[in-house]
């Protein structure tokens, strides 16, 4: 039996290769948009995609079933009560695929993240022909959490359900299976479709009966409770994605090459006046030494796909600022989260503004010291926290206002537009996105925390909590 992980950490996300090394034959299951991997793997192991497995309608990402479909052929397959445009084969509780002689996939529905909730058992007959070696348990199960319930992509089911099938999924079904059943997650820390998952990317029965809380005996209002209480809050680009990926659309392939074509400088401003969303991907430091007015910058390091889904809209075409060896990444991360409205690049790139400085600005930035010093001068800046509100609980510089990150643009008349306005994250990549977003509103007096609360605390300088 063959069974790889494919981990996506900017997404958080894991997809996975099931095969039978007899037949030859393969599923995939929950695939990223990008499905080169996939193909380059199978060719090398002489492997047929013959099936691509939806364990739901994810809302995190824009899954790659309809590029499999195109590209190797396979079978999309869903649970029973997936409402889907496309065509795919549907599968009911107890149902089952051979892979060949030795593998086999055999399905529990598992709603309660959403109602069309899959796992898939993988039985080896060589190893135990009685029970799984694994089960492949989507957005239902992660290692330490649930799959949350409370998500608007479960259009036109209340959360309150949704968290009764949940009890039901995990209670009824998945803790009924051996100790010893490996437990594949589609998700690991960073996603925010749990409140709790755990850097380790795999486990077991036993160890989540052990360590899971929501795999603790309870009633089932305690367990509708506890999952329920202090989700993070979800990106409005969650409800896009869950809709795309019921919808036959056009693969990425299509799409990118519609989108990596150069504009230039003059058009790129037209474009701006009329709308468009101008995308600097280059780091926060390169953005604050010089960028284009009117853009934002969201680095292509650290969580750039769900930043950009927070701060972009899937609708006004998006203009790529960055160095020529990014404009592919950033465009192809953008349609991993369905957003095709990329129109180009801007040509030359920065090169572009060389001899036009009246298009040029700079975000000035300030050193914990420095804000330490000035907050006890007559001329005290205002200091904005762009962390969560969870996170600034737990420490943050006295007197600071917070205003998440994703709550900044509805909030711009809470702040001054002179003085000394400084903002901050934790280390720099989301205060950096602020800045950027400030000063296309006008804000001119904004100032960059170097290094963020970490340099701060790290500064011994203190910290308030509460």
């Amino acid at each position: 039996m063959i069974l790889d992980q494919y981990y996506l950490s900017c997404l958080s996300h894991a997809s996975y290769m099931i095969a039978d090394e007899t037949s030859k034959i393969a599923a995939i299951v929950d695939p990223q948009r990008d499905i080169d991997q996939y193909l380059a793997d199978a060719k090398a192991k002489g492997l047929s995609i013959k099936y691509v497995i939806l364990t739901h309608f994810h809302a995190d990402f824009l899954a790659g079933h309809i590029e499999l479909r195109d590209k190797a052929g396979a079978q999309i397959v869903m649970a029973n009560r997936a409402q889907a445009e496309f065509e795919c084969m549907k599968v009911s509780e107890g149902n089952e695929i051979p892979l060949g002689p030795d593998v086999t996939l055999k399905f529990m529905e598992t709603p309660g993240h959403t109602p069309e909730g899959l796992s898939v058992l993988v039985i080896d007959k060589k190893l135990d022909p009685a029970n799984p070696y694994a089960v492949l348990t989507g957005d239902t199960l992660f290692v330490g959490d649930v799959g949350r319930p409370d998500l608007l992509a479960s259009i036109g089911v209340t959360a309150d359900e949704l968290a009764d099938m949940l009890y039901d999924s995990i209670h009824n079904k998945i803790m009924n299976l051996p100790d010893a059943t490996l437990v594949y997650p589609a998700h690991g820390a960073g996603s925010m479709c749990g409140k709790n998952l755990s850097q380790e990317l795999h486990s077991t029965i036993g160890e989540q009966k052990r360590f899971n809380y929501a795999m603790k005996p309870m009633t089932r209002e305690a367990f509708k409770a506890i999952v329920t209480e202090d989700q993070p809050e979800a990106p409005e680009y969650f409800v896009h994605d869950a809709i795309l990926n019921r919808q036959e659309r056009p693969a990425l392939e299509r799409s990118m090459k519609e989108s990596i074509k150069s504009i230039p400088l003059e058009k790129v401003l037209e474009m701006g006046k009329a709308g468009a969303q101008l995308l600097d991907v280059r780091e926060g430091l390169d953005f604050a030494g010089s960028h284009l007015v009117g853009s934002i910058n969201i680095a292509l390091k650290g969580k750039y796909a769900t930043w950009a889904g927070s701060m972009l809209n899937a609708k006004d075409p998006i203009i790529v600022i960055g160095d020529s060896d990014q404009v592919e990444e950033a465009v192809m991360r953008l349609g991993r989260i369905g957003f095709d409205n990329t129109e180009g690049y801007l040509e030359g790139g920065m090169r572009a503004l060389e001899n036009h400085p009246e298009l040029q600005r700079k975000t000035e930035r300030i050193t914990v010291q420095a804000l330490s010093d000035l907050s006890t001068s007559d001329d005290k800046p205002v200091v904005v926290d762009v962390r969560s509100e969870k996170e600034y609980t737990a420490g943050h510089i006295a007197g600071s206002l917070n205003i998440p990150l994703t709550h900044l643009k509805d909030n711009l008349a809470r702040l001054p537009k002179t003085g000394h306005l400084v903002v901050h994250c934790e280390g720099g990549y989301r205060s950096a996105i602020a800045t950027g977003l400030l000063q296309k509103h006008g804000f001119d007096n904004v100032l960059d925390l170097v290094g963020g609360l970490k340099a701060w605390a790290g500064s011994q300088l203190p910290v308030a909590v509460g």
